[in-house]
């Protein structure tokens, strides 16, 4: 081993000095070519990458618990740990030596993974992700401690429609490890790599990140790259959106993280919101073997039907657009803020006090029987029937649900419920975020075949859901059978908020309560959290900052149950109350202060 050690010696940059920020690069690309950002043709722009990894000789000197790990493919039986990573050593603490080793993987080579870029970040600010938008995480300014950044590309191949397709993932080594990992969901429908660092997946999260916390994180791109859903022409990257990029970038990082630590994670968790969300649901449903736990935020987990209820809710708000003196529908208009106010005014006097208190927050949403017409004076009679349509779900001609109901609440006169529902163009082109990043999914993504030609506004009701159901049977989470993933301890924590406009809360409990049935104990192993006012992912008339991540490490950990999450948020300044696991609701004991979570009981 001692020639390992010279080359590796000789490779190693002059210029590396300790108090540097240096790029160990087998080659030179450009940063925006590995965050999701093609060029013009799809591909990166360095060709040399596409070509099998494999020419340069793997530098051993620093591995020997590695070798076994090296010898095996990327199958789903090369995920588990090999036994002999109990015998490594633990790592030293010295930041030197992590540099060090953290150079060395440059020269790692694994089956059929592109080791980019390898870089050592010193202690300091880190700078806002620009795709926290589509994750969900909070923006918050965070000032890290000294780590190692890794970006790759699994499977880097040509697809069926002559594009770039293969796995770019970003993982973050810490120099003083906590023994345990995150995988980081994505958003939308990923196609970027959003910076590893395990934000707590809610806007109005003030709670320390992964990174910070000394776990290993890892992030990734989905399988394909760019926010454009043109790879649904290609089989392979609907398989790897779907779930297969998971298990893939999972053999990857364990062993990445074998070879900087000399050892294995201890636990290991998946946490994200959104599509992110739906990935951590998924996580536990295919891979129920490689994860301890998982926080599922606002989950995408039944998209395929999420999908068509996007068009459903576009042709309803068309019909009921007013026209500008050009002959146009302004979509935005369908239905104004003043109508909205006024809804979620009606919903407020009839629900607001059903869990003890009028603070502006409905709580017992289940119980909520506000309807439209109460408020009929306020917004009109043709407003109700069109709330009535959008709320009641998509529905065939016939009256065949196609996709759940939606609760009222208090969060859907919020910039951000109308920001996805109605948008606010002023012009016959809509903004809404359901048309600009929704619409096209269902075509190019969850319609079989892919369909190049699309009007949201036409889509036929009774004919479009047998187009959807081979995509659907792979993305969605929809399994109800987590017996494995419950037997060998595993925790799941799910958190919803009752506004969201992009997936309906009754679906979500919806499946929960199918769950239940179908894996008894659920509450020993999975426990799902409404949050009243909250829109996606945050944000809305809610309480939107709270931890789901402690609670996880709390549950898989040392095995205390959350009882409830104590949520606080920018809507409501001074206020707590704590977040219950379904079916229960925070409830006001009668006395007390009213903006304490201490004044409230979980009923």
């Amino acid at each position: 081993m001692t020639g390992h050690r010279s080359r590796a010696a000789r490779c190693r940059p002059a210029s590396l000095q300790a108090n540097s920020l240096k790029w160990f690069a087998v080659s030179d690309i450009p940063r925006e070519g590995l965050a999701g950002t093609p060029m013009p043709d799809g591909r990166l722009p360095d060709a040399a990458f596409r070509a099998p990894f494999g020419t340069h000789a793997m530098k051993l000197h620093r591995l020997p618990a590695l070798l076994p790990l090296l010898a095996s493919s990327l199958s789903v039986g090369s995920l588990l740990w090999a036994a002999s990573a109990q015998a490594a050593t633990e790592p030293a603490d010295d930041a030197a030596d992590a540099q060090s080793r953290c150079s060395d993987l440059k020269e790692v080579e694994l089956p059929d993974v592109v080791i980019q870029r390898v870089k050592w970040v010193q202690r300091g600010g880190l700078a806002q992700d620009p795709n926290s938008a589509f994750t969900g995480a909070s923006g918050q300014t965070l000032q890290a401690e000294e780590h190692c950044v890794v970006r790759g590309e699994i499977e880097p191949r040509t697809g069926a429609d002559g594009r770039h397709y293969g796995t770019q993932f970003e993982l973050r080594l810490p120099a003083r490890w906590n023994h345990k990992f995150l995988f980081q969901g994505g958003g939308g429908t990923n196609g970027f790599v959003a910076d590893a660092l395990g934000r707590i997946p809610t806007r109005g999260s003030s709670a320390q990140p992964a990174l910070l916390r000394g776990y290993a994180v890892v992030s990734m791109d989905g399988g394909h790259q760019g926010r454009d859903t043109l790879f649904g022409k290609d089989q392979q990257a609907r398989l790897d959106l779907a779930y297969a990029s998971t298990g893939k970038v999972v053999a990857a990082t364990r062993q990445l993280i074998q070879a900087m630590y000399q050892s294995a994670p201890k636990r290991s968790y998946f946490m994200g919101c959104s599509n992110g969300g739906r990935e951590a649901m998924m996580a536990a449903m295919r891979y129920p073997l490689q994860f301890d736990g998982v926080v599922a935020g606002n989950p995408g987990f039944r998209l395929s039907r999420a999908a068509i209820a996007q068009s459903w809710d576009n042709q309803q708000f068309l019909k009921a657009a007013p026209v500008n003196e050009q002959g146009e529908r302004i979509f935005a208009n369908a239905l104004t803020q003043k109508d909205l106010d006024a809804v979620v005014a009606g919903v407020l006097e009839r629900c607001d006090a059903l869990d003890g208190l009028k603070d502006g927050l409905v709580n017992a949403w289940e119980r909520c029987d506000f309807k439209p017409r109460m408020v009929e004076k306020d917004i009109g009679k043709e407003k109700v029937a069109l709330l009535e349509a959008v709320f009641g779900g998509a529905r065939t001609s016939k009256g065949e649900p196609l996709y759940a109901s939606w609760p009222w609440d208090a969060g859907i006169n919020s910039g951000n419920w109308r920001g996805w529902k109605l948008g606010d163009s002023q012009t016959a082109t809509p903004n809404a975020r359901n048309i600009v990043l929704g619409a096209m999914s269902l075509p190019h993504y969850f319609m079989t075949p892919y369909q190049a030609e699309f009007d949201t506004f036409k889509v036929n009701f009774d004919t479009i859901l047998p187009l959807t159901l081979q995509t659907g049977a792979l993305n969605d989470a929809v399994a109800t059978d987590l017996t494995t993933f419950k037997a060998r301890g595993g925790k799941m924590i799910i958190f919803e908020g009752v506004s969201d406009p992009v997936f309906s809360a009754n679906d979500l409990r919806d499946w929960y309560r199918q769950l239940q049935h179908d894996t008894p104990g659920t509450q020993d192993f999975a426990r799902l959290f409404m949050v009243p006012g909250m829109t996606h992912c945050g944000e809305g008339n809610a309480l939107d900052d709270f931890d789901p991540l402690t609670a996880l490490e709390n549950w898989a950990e040392k095995g205390e149950a959350p009882a409830s999450i104590i949520a606080q948020g920018r809507a409501f300044p001074g206020k707590t109350q704590p977040l219950c696991p379904y079916p229960q609701v925070a409830t006001y004991r009668g006395e007390g202060d009213e903006n304490s979570a201490e004044s409230f009981s979980c009923q």
